[in-house]
Parts: structure tokens; sequence; C-alpha cells
């Protein structure tokens, strides 16, 4: 039997073989990967990048976009965060659309446009963004927004030439993390002002090349979060990436880098523990709409938030009486308030971030200390 020549089995081989390439350069001696529990993470990481690339591009289609939820308890890439909800949807820059959505008892929301070529390909930069105090929200936390190109008074964003994707941000502030409760619902969607053309009928080769396309958005994604993030110099990290362990930089906001929003104030060092060690940080939290600290590997992956606490936000800190945190992050548990685990990890990235901070933000202070004397 001979069988037929076919778009979508070349870009399924051409898939599997990016796997393979991500393998050995991504997780290997090219990125400075030397240690089997580092490759394990880094197959972890590429699975959950392979995941989102499936679930959010493989059938992404910007005539009838949907929001789909970017990362879960089980689907972690691009630094998530166990006290926020984000989801996605990819959108033409030439059409008009509404989004709907609720508060559902967050204490920050935003929305914002990414630029760049779209087809599951890594965004340029972040065009645009609007935070719930600068959109109408109703009595019951309900809310519509516009993207489109033309002007709009208020409730608008707008969508510039390279505008390809949408990003909603639901911050929450609760004694337990929001993106582990599986019965959290957060009412959203997404839909043109005009209805768009009827999907044509199935043609067996208008389907090769629509898998095929649709596989190449996930080869985008995949690449795009992999092979096309080289390792940085320190001297090119921003300012606020501290590569110093257990030494924090003044937090800043980001701008316009991609996948940030545009009014968080970020900050963060790699921790490296021995077996007999901790960190203990010390600060005060700015006036701000949402503030957590948590814990990444090195592909900025979050522990596990279901079954541990490896993060804290104002709600879960237990504070000192002059109003101040003392946070401490060990293998075990010292016996003492906010304590944050490690997982028994040696080495792992401690990620601050600050929602509309007032005034300047205070730099966390960290020192290393004897586990045992935490307690006596």
């Amino acid at each position: 039997m001979t069988v037929p020549d076919s778009l979508s089995r070349n870009k399924l081989h051409e898939l599997l073989d990016l796997i393979r390439e991500v393998s050995d350069r991504r997780y290997g001696a090219e990125w400075g990967i030397d240690n089997k529990g580092d490759i394990a993470d880094g197959h972890r990481n590429l699975m959950h990048i392979l995941e989102g690339g499936l679930y959010s591009h493989f059938d992404a289609d910007p005539e009838r976009p949907v929001f789909r939820r970017i990362v879960s308890p089980t689907r972690k890439f691009r630094g998530d965060n166990g006290d926020a909800i984000y989801f996605d949807a990819a959108i033409r820059p030439d059409r008009e659309y509404i989004v709907k959505g609720n508060m559902a008892g967050a204490v920050y929301v935003s929305v914002t446009v990414e630029e760049g070529p779209g087809e599951g390909s890594y965004a340029t930069g972040t065009a645009a963004g609007l935070h719930d105090g600068e959109f109408d929200v109703d009595a019951n936390g309900n809310f519509e927004i516009v993207l489109s190109s033309k002007h709009h008074d208020r409730n608008w964003l707008e969508l510039t030439s390279t505008a390809s994707r949408i990003t909603t941000r639901h911050y929450f502030e609760d004694e337990v993390c929001a993106a582990a409760d599986p019965t959290r619902h957060i009412p959203l969607s997404i839909e043109p002002t005009e209805e768009p053309p009827a999907p044509a009928p199935f043609d067996p080769d208008t389907q090769d090349q629509k898998t095929a396309d649709g596989i190449q958005r996930v080869i985008n994604f995949v690449r795009g979060d992999t092979l096309d993030q080289p390792p940085r110099k320190p001297e090119e990290q921003p300012n606020w990436v501290s590569t110093t362990p257990n030494v924090f930089n003044k937090p800043e906001k980001p701008g316009d880098m991609a996948f940030s929003a545009m009014d968080i104030a970020y900050t963060m060092a790699p921790y490296l523990l021995g077996p007999d060690s901790a960190l203990v940080i010390t600060g005060r939290f700015p006036e701000c709409k949402f503030a957590n600290v948590c814990l990444w590997n090195r592909y900025i992956q979050s522990f596990d938030y279901n079954n541990g606490r490896i993060s804290l936000n104002r709600k879960q800190t237990q504070f000192e009486a002059d109003g101040s945190y003392r946070i401490v992050i060990a293998h075990e548990d010292p016996g003492v308030p906010n304590w944050i685990q490690t997982e028994g990890r040696a080495f792992g990235m401690v990620y601050w971030r600050f929602l509309l901070p007032e005034g300047e933000v205070e730099t966390p202070n960290a020192e290393v200390v004897n586990f045992e004397s935490l307690r006596s």
C-alpha cells in the first residue's frame, strides 16, 4: 500500500526532532546542565511546555478565540505563581473583540496585549495593559473591555499592527493558594464584534494543512520557550535580577518586557543552602494591591504548592510586632512562623512580586544562618 505524502506527518516528525534537540542542548552541557536532578527537572519542564503548546496553541483560532488557562499545578512554565490564575487567547490585530470577565474575588486583575509574530511564537513585548483600577467594574465584579485598533474613550485596549495575543491575570491573597483550588472558577470570555466566516467543510488536503499549521504553532511555542532563550550572562540580566546567591537587588518594574505586567515591581535572587543552613529574609511590604514571594527551580517553575508551603502572600504571613516580616527558607520545619520549604533542594530561585506599589519598594534583606540556631 502506498502511503500518501502528508504535510502533517512531516510536521509531526519535525516536532519530534525538536524535542530530541531540546533534550540534548537545553538540558545538557550547552546550558551548563551537568547533574541528574537538573536533567530530570529539565525534561519535566519540556513536558510542561509541550503540554502548554498543545493545549493553548495547537487549535488556536484568532477568528474564534477562546481563553485557556496558561499554567496550572501540573503545567508550569514562564514563572508561574500559586496565588495567580492566568489565561490567554490568540487574536488578530485587524479584528475587534469584546472581553467579558469577573473579578472572582481577586485583589487585582489585569489584561494585557502581547506583540509579536503570533502562531505560537514567543512574544516580543507588551503593547498595552489595563488593571482593575483603570476599567469599570460593577457591583457584582463584572467588567467588559474592548480590544480594537479604533479609539474608544474607556475600557479599551489598543490593538497595534503586531498585536497577536491577550493575557489576563487574576491575583489572590487567600489562605490557600488560589491556583491549587480545583473549584475556583473565573468567568471570562472573548468574542469578535463581527461574525467570523463559517468554517470550511471537511477536505482532506485542507485538513492536512490545518493540522500541519497547528503542529507548527506547537513547534514555535516549544522552540520559543527553550532554544530561542539562550543563557544570559550576568551583565545581560535586568537590574532587579540578582545572580549572587542569597542577595537581592532593588525591586523594579520591567516596563514592556514580554509577558510582564507593566505595574508590578519584581526582584529575584537564587538561594543556595547547605544541608544545615537556612535563609532568613526580613523587610517590610510596601503599600500595594498584592505581594508575595515564591520559590522556583532553575527553569522558573514553582515548587509544589499543592502539597506544601512554597510561597507566602501577605494574608499567609505572620508579621512581627512592628509590622515587618521575617521569612525563613529551610529544608525542614524550624518551628517558627513563615517557613517556606525547599523540598530539600539546595538551589532554587526566590521571586518577589509587588503589584501597584506606592513609593519605593524596600529591598528584602537575606542572611544565611545555621538551621539549629532557629530552634533556640
